[in-house]
C-alpha cells in the first residue's frame, strides 16, 4: 500500500510539475506574436506591409493582428490597433462607416486612405475579435462594437443570389456587374467565423450566409483546389472570375488554412477535407505546395513560399498526410523567420498555421475561439490612460 500511495504522490508530483511548465507557455504572451509585433507594427497600433513600398497599411492586416493579440492575450496592442483602424480607417467610428481597406502615402507626400471602399473579410475578422474580445477579456463594449461591424457589413457586403441566398460580397463596391455576374471570393468566408456571427445575430441574415458560404467554398473547387477568385451567374452558376481565370494562389491557400483549424465537430469540415484532397496528395507527392494552380485541370506551378507550408499545415495535420506535414515542417525549421522575412503576408501565415500546430487556439464548433491562455492564465487588462 505504502508503495501505491509513493508512486500515486510521484504521480501528483508529475503532474503538478507539467502543469507548471505548460503554464508559462500558455501566458508568456507568445513569443511569435511579439516578433511579428516588434516587426511589423508601429507604436501606435498600425500594421505596416514591409513589402512593395514598403509602407502600405490594408484592414487585412489590422484585423489579422487584432486575432493575434487576442491569441496571445495583449489586450495593449488590442487596444492600440483598435483604436488606429477606427481613426484611420473608419473617421473615428467603426459603428457608422466600413473601414477603408488600403491607407498610405499620397501621390502628393500626405497620408491617408488610398481606396475607400472595404473588404469583407477584413471586417468580419475585426468584428470577430471584437465580439471573443468581449468575452474573454469580460468587456461589454466590445461585444456591442463587434455586433454593430457585423449588421453594418450584412446590410453593406452581402447580396441576395439567386440559388445562392444571402452571400458575402468581397467589399461594398465594384463586385456585382450591370449583366448580373457576381464576383466572389472563397478565402473572405472562414466558416468559423460566420458560424460565430450567426450565433451572435439570431436574429438576423447571418445564419442564412452558412448555407451559401458552404456552397462557395465546395462549388468553387470541382477538381479539389480552391480558387483565388470565382464568378456566379444567376441562372448559369459559377464561371472563372474574368481577370484573375481560374487560378488558385496567395488568396486560396487561405481556404486550406480554414478547413484545417475548422472545429473537429463541424460537419462541414469533413466535407472540406474530402473535397480539398487533391491539393492535400499534391503535397504529399511534390513536397511543396504549388505556388499556382488551375483549378479546372489541377496543374500546378512554380514552388509555394514558406508562407504557403505554414498554412497548409493544419490542412495536412487533418488530412492525415503525416508524411507531407513533417516535410513542409522541417521546411519551416530549415529557414526560421521566413525566407523572406519582410513578406508581411508570409507572417500571417505563419502564425495562423503554426500558432495552430502549437496548440495556442483552437476554434470550437459555435464558432469561438478558445486561446491557450484562457483559464490558466490572468486576463489581460486595458492599457492605462
Amino acid at each position: 500500500m505504502r508503495s501505491l500511495a509513493i508512486r500515486g504522490a510521484a504521480l501528483a508530483a508529475l503532474c503538478l510539475s507539467a502543469a507548471a511548465w505548460a503554464a508559462p507557455a500558455a501566458c508568456d504572451g507568445w513569443p511569435a506574436w511579439q516578433t511579428f509585433r516588434q516587426r511589423f507594427v508601429s507604436g501606435d497600433g498600425r500594421v505596416i506591409d514591409l513589402g512593395g513600398d514598403g509602407s502600405s497599411t490594408t484592414s487585412e492586416g489590422q484585423s489579422y493582428a487584432l486575432f493575434f493579440a487576442l491569441v496571445a492575450n495583449d489586450r495593449p496592442s488590442f487596444d492600440r490597433l483598435l483604436g488606429w483602424t477606427r481613426d484611420n480607417l473608419a473617421a473615428g467610428d467603426l459603428a457608422g462607416r466600413l473601414p477603408a481597406w488600403h491607407w498610405g502615402k499620397r501621390a502628393d507626400g500626405s497620408w491617408g486612405v488610398l481606396d475607400e471602399n472595404s473588404a469583407s473579410d477584413s471586417d468580419l475578422w475585426i468584428a470577430y475579435s471584437l465580439l471573443e474580445a468581449g468575452r474573454l477579456w469580460r468587456e461589454p463594449l466590445y461585444v456591442a462594437q463587434g455586433k454593430l461591424l457585423a449588421l453594418r457589413a450584412l446590410r453593406e457586403e452581402t447580396a441576395d443570389l439567386p440559388g445562392l441566398g444571402p452571400t458575402l460580397l468581397p467589399g461594398k463596391q465594384g463586385f456585382v456587374g450591370a449583366s448580373g455576374l457576381v464576383k466572389l471570393n472563397p478565402s473572405y468566408s472562414p466558416p468559423q467565423l460566420i458560424a460565430r456571427l450567426a450565433r451572435a445575430l439570431p436574429d438576423s441574415d447571418w445564419p442564412k450566409l452558412r448555407q451559401s458560404t458552404e456552397r462557395v467554398l465546395l462549388d468553387t473547387a470541382p477538381a479539389g483546389f480552391a480558387p483565388d477568385w470565382a464568378a456566379y451567374l444567376p441562372g448559369k452558376g459559377w464561371q472563372p472570375d474574368a481577370d484573375s481565370g481560374a487560378i488558385g494562389s496567395y488568396n486560396a491557400i487561405r481556404v486550406y488554412l480554414w478547413a484545417g483549424i475548422l472545429s473537429p465537430q463541424t460537419p462541414l469540415r469533413a466535407q472540406l477535407l474530402r473535397a480539398y484532397q487533391p491539393m492535400a496528395e499534391w503535397v504529399a507527392q511534390q513536397g511543396l505546395p504549388p505556388e499556382k494552380v488551375d483549378v479546372r485541370s489541377g496543374k500546378g506551378e512554380g514552388k509555394g513560399p514558406a508562407g504557403f507550408s505554414a498554412a497548409l499545415l493544419p490542412f495536412l495535420k487533418a488530412s492525415g498526410q503525416r508524411q507531407a506535414l513533417q516535410s513542409q515542417q522541417l521546411r519551416l525549421q530549415a529557414s526560421p523567420g521566413s525566407e523572406r522575412p519582410d513578406a508581411y503576408y508570409e507572417h500571417v501565415l505563419t502564425l495562423f498555421g503554426q500558432g495552430w500546430m502549437d496548440g495556442r487556439y483552437q476554434f470550437q464548433r459555435n464558432g469561438e475561439v478558445k486561446p491557450a491562455w484562457e483559464g490558466a492564465c490572468p486576463v489581460s487588462q486595458a492599457a492605462s490612460r
